[in-house]
């Protein structure tokens, strides 16, 4: 466990790189931006400390898998067009059709979502620090990864991990 908050932490300082905005005069929410020249590296860097966490508990590491990413993007910004984190997509489309409209054949195992002005690293966090949400990236049967995200103009974030076999 420390060395995945060691690993978070290493991360948090990389991504300082990244745009972001102060507090609003209003008092409004710390801002983080992705850039698109950050789109690689955090998906990289994320895809890392999970499998950085999932080797140090003794399971193995998750490939990432091309459909399960794009379900995760076309899921954020579903989730972003509703206006609300859920598991549901827009039509009525659950995480299972999700991964399969995008050509996924494997199992489908789990599905983490996140609405946040955080960065990826706070929003792993989070997830880490959840028993369901942690159990997700910690199944010993997953074997593939997809991670993506929605950012709106306003800077909210919409996050979105799936694992499968």
């Amino acid at each position: 466990m420390i060395r995945l908050f060691s690993l978070l932490a290493v991360a948090a300082f990389a991504l300082s790189a990244c745009d972001s905005t102060g507090s609003s005069d209003s008092g409004g929410p710390h801002v983080y931006k992705i850039r698109p020249r950050d789109e690689s590296r955090i998906e990289n860097e994320t895809i890392e400390a999970v499998n950085m966490a999932r080797m140090n508990a003794g399971l193995s590491p998750l490939v990432r898998n091309d459909a399960l990413t794009l379900a995760a993007e076309r899921h954020s910004g579903d989730m972003a067009a509703q206006n609300r984190p859920w598991h549901w997509g827009s039509d009525g489309s659950s995480p299972i059709e999700r991964a399969t409209r995008a050509g996924y054949y494997g199992t489908w195992l789990g599905e983490n979502i996140s609405e946040t002005f955080e960065d990826e690293v706070k929003t792993l966090n989070a997830w880490m620090g959840d028993r369901d949400s942690r159990a997700i990236i910690m199944d010993p049967a997953a074997r593939q990864i997809g991670f993506g995200w929605y950012q709106e103009t306003g800077g909210k974030i919409w996050w979105t991990l799936v694992t499968g076999t």
